[in-house]
């Protein structure tokens, strides 16, 4: 199968980001538990004080898909998006391989 990587944005209310990166920081402690969550990294950008990055590498996109009705995942959503002005999915990419993030 062919894994699956996504490079995604959040756009951030004023003044909210740490709390961002704090659910975010929360969902990858519980992908740890997945085996099919490969990589997923929270990013701020020093240039954008409003933005969060997230890129994911999953075994496949079956998995990443799996991975949002998760009643954890469901949890850091609800408690994501009163603080969410836009989301964009930079790129969805297919990872070759490489040395793993840890």
């Amino acid at each position: 199968m062919t894994r699956f990587g996504l490079f995604g944005k959040f756009t951030i209310k004023e003044g909210e980001r740490d709390n961002m990166v704090n659910i975010l920081l929360e969902a990858s402690i519980s992908m740890n538990n997945l085996e099919e969550c490969e990589i997923y990294v929270v990013n701020i950008s020093q240039d954008e004080p409003n933005s969060v990055y997230v890129y994911e590498v999953w075994r496949n996109e079956a998995a990443h898909q799996a991975s949002l009705n998760l009643e954890a995942t469901q949890q850091l959503i609800k408690q994501a998006k009163p603080i969410i002005v836009g989301m964009e999915r930079i790129s969805t990419l297919i990872p070759m391989g490489g040395k793993p993030i840890s």
